[in-house]
């Protein structure tokens, strides 16, 4: 069997790069670049025809790369590519999963289906923001999990009298399923948002009390709620408290309050790229291209992924 043929957008090159490493083979030709007017261009330097391609590229801000993706995604299918896989570490644009308010976009179908439209033949991502974001796609989706990183790092400091915290109702489930691998016991913060731009902390649901405290999410961008979380559990006498983070989106404004917050130490993933040289002291990145690469290589294999959604 050929091997997979492994392309990347400006978003991701860094983790593409990764991945290919970890999957020995070279990472592909693909100019992404602009013209004079700031539009996308893409140009493929290399014969695709036939060859089971995978795209890398998140989806955050800025709006090119989505863009950057949309255009490698056609530019493949038009190179006669057997089949185009869209590798998504992180699925921007996802916030808005259903229409929760009059005239309100469900942006994140809008997005599944420009992807599909473009030229994906089937998807790859990391922790959606919702689960339901998967049936917007109509087509095969893959949705892995970075639980087996962060319980892996967070297992090796061996923490006592370690609780689980969700800082907020929506982050339960992911927070239970933390709790059962940590063998630890489970809290909840109840957060209130007075306004779609402000976080209120109201009620602290457990026994934080002379614990230690990992709280877990998908995604941080303002950190305000996980920094309000964190001051309700030093309030209510907690220990050291940590934060495990998918995706580190930070917008501006996030350092600053994570640097004042009580947490010790937050942990994010590599789904987004970072120059090292901006990160606080306490942010650490841990890597997900091994699992991705193994995910990618399943499928260009055609076997089953089952073992890594865990």
């Amino acid at each position: 069997m050929d091997p997979c043929r492994v392309f990347a957008g400006n978003a991701s090159r860094k983790l593409a790069a990764a991945i290919c490493e970890k999957l020995r083979v070279p990472l592909g030709d693909a100019e992404v670049s602009r013209f004079e007017d700031d539009e996308v261009s893409v140009r493929f330097n290399e014969n695709i025809r036939g060859s089971d391609v995978f795209i890398v590229q998140s989806t955050n801000a800025p709006a090119d790369h989505l863009m950057e993706l949309l255009v490698m995604l056609d530019a493949a299918k038009r190179a006669s590519a057997r089949r185009v896989t869209a590798v998504l570490p992180y699925f921007g644009y996802a916030r808005q999963d259903r229409k929760d308010q009059p005239r309100a976009p469900i942006t994140a179908k809008l997005v599944a289906n420009v992807i599909t439209v473009a030229g994906a033949d089937r998807a790859l991502t990391m922790d959606l923001h919702s689960a339901q974001i998967q049936g917007f796609f109509d087509i095969p989706l893959d949705h892995l999990y970075s639980a087996p990183v962060l319980i892996e790092h967070f297992s090796k400091l061996d923490l006592p009298n370690l609780v689980i915290v969700a800082p907020d109702i929506g982050s339960v489930k992911m927070a239970r399923a933390y709790a059962k691998r940590l063998n630890a016991d489970l809290a909840l913060v109840d957060k209130r948002r007075p306004r779609a731009d402000s976080v209120e902390i109201m009620n602290v649901i457990g026994d934080v009390e002379g614990k230690n405290i990992v709280m877990f999410d998908d995604v941080v961008t303002t950190a305000r709620t996980l920094c309000l979380a964190a001051a309700a559990m030093r309030k209510n006498g907690a220990l050291d408290i940590y934060a495990g983070v998918t995706h580190g989106v930070f917008c501006p404004g996030a350092f600053a309050r994570l640097v004042e917050s009580p947490i010790k130490e937050i942990v994010v993933t590599d789904t987004l790229q970072h120059d090292p040289a901006t990160l606080p002291a306490k942010v650490r990145v841990l890597p997900v291209a091994g699992l991705l690469a193994e995910a990618m290589q399943r499928i260009h294999e055609e076997r089953s992924l089952s073992s890594l959604f865990v």
